[in-house]
């Protein structure tokens, strides 16, 4: 443990739970790092992840975003691929933009398309996948509304599912921000993961949440 993070934990109390607004601040007062830390969430769920019924996928637009640049690749043709400059997309492209996922070159963070492309993005799934960035109808990154959809990624629309473990991990913005615009992110965030329960998930459904920058010590939150 470096002499900087000693330092922390011997400032903060790792055994209690902390209210958002006195977490955000304790962690804003620790982020000494050369750089703009992120702010990390780890909502713990009550769920049993081997039952796909259970599982937890959506997506939610944070009132002040995430403080990183989104990069977007759409993948349509014609008006849509207009629609998308427009809006602001980085990447737009069909078959040219889908052999260049095939060959690794993947310079985006979200990924959308139009339906009639469902055919060359199987191509890809394999590659989209694994890394959360294949299009979903069910976000409405499969979708028609190109405009819409773009620059609500643009705005800091946050794309979550729970990993193996049944915990979700998101960004909800940088240790720059405001201590009031860090806790409006934090709440809609965990306003939403509560409002995504599944019907099957039993008994008090968030275990946990954790708060940590991205060198900085890990605090627990009220749940």
């Amino acid at each position: 443990m470096s002499k900087r993070l000693k330092g922390i934990n011997e400032k903060v109390d790792r055994t209690k739970t902390y209210a958002v607004e006195d977490a955000v601040k304790v962690l804003k007062d620790n982020a000494k790092a050369k750089f703009d830390e992120s702010i990390d969430i780890a909502i713990n769920l009550n769920i049993e992840t081997a039952k796909t019924d259970q599982n937890v996928r959506g997506s939610v637009v944070l009132p002040n975003g995430t403080g990183r640049k989104t990069v977007v690749a759409v993948i349509a043709r014609d008006e849509k691929a207009k629609e998308a400059k427009a809006a602001g997309a980085d990447i737009i492209g069909a078959e040219d933009l889908i052999e260049k996922i095939k060959k690794g070159d993947i310079g985006f963070d979200a990924c959308v398309a139009t339906p009639d492309m469902m055919g060359l993005l199987g191509q890809v799934a394999k590659v989209l996948g694994p890394k959360g960035l294949m299009p979903n109808p069910k976000l409405g990154t499969v979708t028609l509304n190109v405009e819409d959809i773009v620059k609500s990624l643009k705005a800091g629309r946050v794309n979550y599912k729970n990993d193996k473990g049944g915990v979700v991990h998101a960004i909800v913005g940088k240790s720059s921000f405001d201590t009031e615009k860090l806790a409006e992110n934090i709440k809609v965030f965990i306003e939403n993961i509560s409002d995504a329960r599944p019907s099957g998930a039993k008994g008090k459904f968030i275990k946990s949440i954790h708060l940590s920058t991205t060198q900085g010590v890990s605090l627990m939150l009220e749940a």
